[in-house]
């Protein structure tokens, strides 16, 4: 995480001190580089090179306006899930016909907005969705652009709960049987097919699954092409993982990219990809503040501001997340600590075993927290979500206030 570094023994984003941050704005408190946002985003860029295609940047790694805008001006597309994050792109300044619609249950509603706003792409994931789709947009007198999401059977050896290439996942059509449904959509008046989309996991180190899925992805577009279905595309989603620990492998970015063109070099497809936490994780910290130190004498506990409502990571699926003091010192007490919150659930922690000199009142950055971290937090036991901050060099720019209590029932009423 090159952007957050120690500056006179101070961590800093970029230039700007966290310890002043966390001093102006309160804690718990997100903190986004922009500087390492555009360059994740960049590195994505070089590797698509002057081949056709777009990078479509995954919504829901995270969705402040701000992170949205930075991206829309580098000329990023947007991968979006819901209405919600439709919305959002538009009123960031991301462009409509630059945004591909995931996600398993698309209603109406939404179907009918996209097509208003002339989306890039629709990725269907069922033939039930295929035939809303599809009655949506007789309606509309319009053609719905479609990509079949294509479950490939391939293992991206990752957590189970992020893996979602495999026949057991709720996630796209069977390999097996997706022909028949790309020869059902091509005889319907108001679908336009133009893709094939795939997505085997979250958090991939090596290149080898995306090289295996986009092999049997590109020997079934072969065997469309026989039935006379040609595609404009290919769309390998996202998954490429993130260096959380000194043990973790860096992933070459440029360099996975550049293979999966590789394989397309023979063949007039472009290619679509969906990054999101290797664009965003990276790129952010969650500042916290110690209140108590407790020991029990198994185990030493440091208590601090930030819970699970603010960062569920850890005890939603145990991801690891590297804990760092913002200004090392040596006068606290030195241990191995457990990192716990203020929630009223024993899963309520940041990390275990952290080894750390800490007294009451010091600050401590949780690393990598820019992607599926505040975009998760909830305000459970009626807690405020965080601030957001955008640095960009020595100037901090606050993106999203810290809620205010009033705000938590501003929609709620006592009934009769």
């Amino acid at each position: 995480m090159t952007a957050f570094s120690y500056q006179q023994e101070q961590l800093h984003a970029e230039n700007v001190s966290l310890t002043e941050l966390a001093d102006t704005y309160g804690t718990p408190l997100y903190v986004y580089s922009q500087s390492a946002i555009e360059q994740q985003f960049d590195a994505y860029k070089q590797g698509l090179g002057d081949h056709q295609g777009l990078i479509c940047y995954a919504v829901k790694a995270n969705s402040n306006l701000a992170v949205l805008n930075c991206l829309a001006k580098r000329g990023a597309g947007f991968d979006i899930v819901s209405l919600g994050e439709l919305e959002r792109v538009i009123a960031a300044g991301g462009q409509a016909d630059r945004i591909v619609f995931s996600g398993v249950a698309k209603q109406a509603n939404e179907m009918r907005r996209a097509l208003e706003l002339g989306i890039h792409c629709f990725n269907v994931e069922s033939d039930a969705e295929l035939d809303r789709l599809n009655d949506v947009a007789k309606e509309m007198g319009v053609q719905a652009p479609v990509s079949f999401r294509v479950n490939p059977d391939v293992d991206a050896k990752t957590h189970p709960y992020i893996s979602t290439g495999l026949r057991e996942n709720k996630f796209g059509i069977d390999i097996r049987s997706v022909k028949d449904t790309y020869q059902r959509a091509a005889k319907m008046s108001n679908i336009n097919v133009v893709g094939m989309d795939c997505h085997i996991g979250s958090q991939l180190l090596e290149a080898k699954p995306f090289e295996d899925a986009i092999e049997r992805l590109l020997t079934l577009t072969d065997e469309l092409n026989e039935l006379g279905i040609t595609l404009k595309h290919i769309d390998m989603g996202g998954g490429i993982g993130v260096k959380y620990s000194e043990d973790d492998i860096e992933p070459d970015v440029t360099g996975y990219i550049k293979k999966l063109v590789d394989h397309l070099k023979s063949r007039n497809l472009g290619l679509i990809l969906e990054p999101g936490r290797s664009i965003v994780a990276n790129a952010g910290v969650l500042l916290s503040r110690v209140e108590y130190l407790k020991d029990n004498g198994e185990h030493h506990f440091a208590i601090i501001d930030a819970g699970m409502n603010d960062l569920i990571r850890p005890a939603l699926y145990q991801a690891w997340m590297d804990i760092k003091p913002v200004q090392p010192h040596t006068n606290g007490k030195e241990a191995l600590w457990d990192i716990v919150g203020p929630i009223c659930e024993t899963g309520d922690f940041l990390g275990k075993q952290r080894k750390m000199s800490l007294k009451a009142g010091d600050l401590i950055a949780v690393m990598s927290a820019g992607a599926y971290s505040f975009v998760m937090a909830s305000n459970y036991n009626t807690r405020g979500r965080p601030a957001e901050i955008l640095v960009k060099d020595n100037k901090a720019t606050l993106v999203r206030k810290r809620e205010q209590l009033a705000d938590l029932w501003a929609l709620e009423s006592l009934g009769e």
